[in-house]
């Protein structure tokens, strides 16, 4: 006898984010958006990257982006790659070259300016960073950070991770109960954004202020010197961007209106299995 899918029972509206939660999310959006740019902007100004104590224009750099009288380039290490265009050389919309690291659309303010990057910088990573502390601080009285972010022992095992990213890749998203849950890819990777991704960000932060590296010296020997924390601050906000770009991947798959939607009104509306019913 063969059988044919059917849907289980009627869509399912569950209560699936708090207002903070909620106020949080679109909060960081904007901070992330406008710390991005204007961090561009202040990478312009000096667009190279050192390890260690110390960098200068005649110091080894790991990572530059620079030009030549007729392209632009990216080079890490040893690989060079021409990016004219896009890094290193570009036209402006009034049509003159421009040699600087980042384009104007990219950048907060569009035009350069060093002085204005690092205010919009330094305003927004204070909106952030007293928001992931207040964040952090609740989720772990609420346990939420244990209950619904941290992976169980069961769901490391290999076997399990391999089950779950098959099923991603395969578009095979989870439906009922299960959707209502993190998943073991979900808990890794927003554990390790949550919990250490963005605080690495706002310390590496700090530690390119010399204020407070007068105040807190640790800093300096803890990501070994400032250049090394630049270094790792650039690392850790390209890691950032990848993250968004994921995230963004799977909300479109899964369902942008439903999960948009959820993440402005807090309602969400439940994914339902599908059973199967014999065919005449």
């Amino acid at each position: 006898m063969e059988y044919e899918e059917r849907p289980a029972g009627p869509p399912e509206r569950v209560k699936r984010h708090r207002l903070s939660t909620r106020i949080w999310h679109w909060t960081n959006v904007v901070a992330v958006f406008v710390m991005l740019m204007s961090g561009l902007m202040i990478f312009n100004a000096h667009p190279r990257l050192y390890w260690g104590q110390y960098g200068a224009n005649t110091d080894p750099a790991w990572l530059e982006i620079g030009s030549t009288e007729t392209r632009g380039y990216l080079r890490v290490g040893a690989l060079q790659v021409t990016t004219t265009g896009l890094l290193g050389r570009w036209t402006d919309p009034d049509g003159n070259v421009r040699r600087r690291a980042f384009p104007h659309w990219a950048t907060i303010p569009s035009s350069y300016s060093l002085s204005a990057g690092r205010r919009w910088h330094l305003a927004f990573a204070w909106l952030f960073a007293v928001g992931l502390v207040a964040y952090l601080i609740a989720s772990l009285i609420n346990r939420h950070a244990w209950r619904d972010l941290t992976p169980r022992r069961d769901e490391l095992r290999p076997g399990a991770l391999w089950h779950e990213a098959k099923q991603h890749a395969r578009l095979r998203f989870p439906t009922g109960e299960a959707a209502l849950r993190y998943n073991s890819l979900q808990k890794l990777s927003y554990f390790g954004v949550i919990f250490i991704l963005l605080p690495v960000i706002i310390l590496t932060g700090l530690t390119m202020s010399p204020a407070m590296d007068a105040a807190w010296p640790w800093l300096l020997d803890l990501f070994g010197g400032r250049q090394s924390a630049r270094s790792i601050h650039f690392i850790a906000a390209f890691l950032l961007v990848l993250f968004i770009l994921v995230h963004l991947a799977m909300v479109l798959l899964a369902g942008p209106v439903n999960e948009i939607r959820s993440m402005i009104t807090g309602w969400y509306r439940v994914p339902q299995a599908r059973a199967k019913e014999p065919r005449s």
